[in-house]
């Protein structure tokens, strides 16, 4: 079985996607953080590696996309209640970020979502389980 995740990042300016994610509250592990790659510490077991674009390039032979004009991955985080997804996205555009859709409420789950500098999408979300339509 898996232990962790790590989803890999290119990012034009480390330093600036340091102080934009700090800015929403998140850590780095400094342990794998140097001048061309930061550990983004998203959850237990889960990270973010931010990597220079010169960094990311060495792992894969394809070109990098540039999330500004396409989408590759959304990433989906869960958090506790539907104010901190609110929050968070706020956070998120106070710090440079934006928006890129209207915030969705499905009922048993609230999502809205922000773009960090590099065009990244981040899907924040709440769901309450019990409100789940049974099929």
């Amino acid at each position: 079985m898996t232990k962790q995740i790590f989803v890999n990042l290119p990012v034009e300016d480390l330093n600036k996607s340091m102080d934009f994610f700090k800015k929403l509250g998140f850590t780095f592990n400094m342990q794998f953080t140097d001048e061309k790659a930061a550990c983004l510490e998203i959850g237990e077991n889960i990270f973010a590696m931010l990597l220079t674009k010169p960094m990311f390039q060495g792992f894969t032979k394809k070109p990098i996309s540039d999330a500004k004009k396409v989408t590759e991955v959304l990433i989906a985080i869960d958090v506790e209640t539907k104010v901190e997804v609110d929050t968070l996205v706020k956070m998120a555009v106070a710090a440079g970020g934006k928006t890129y859709m209207a915030p969705q409420d499905h009922g048993w789950m609230y999502q809205h979502g922000f773009e960090d500098l590099d065009g990244h999408q981040w899907e924040v979300f709440y769901s309450d389980m019990s409100k789940l339509p049974q099929q």
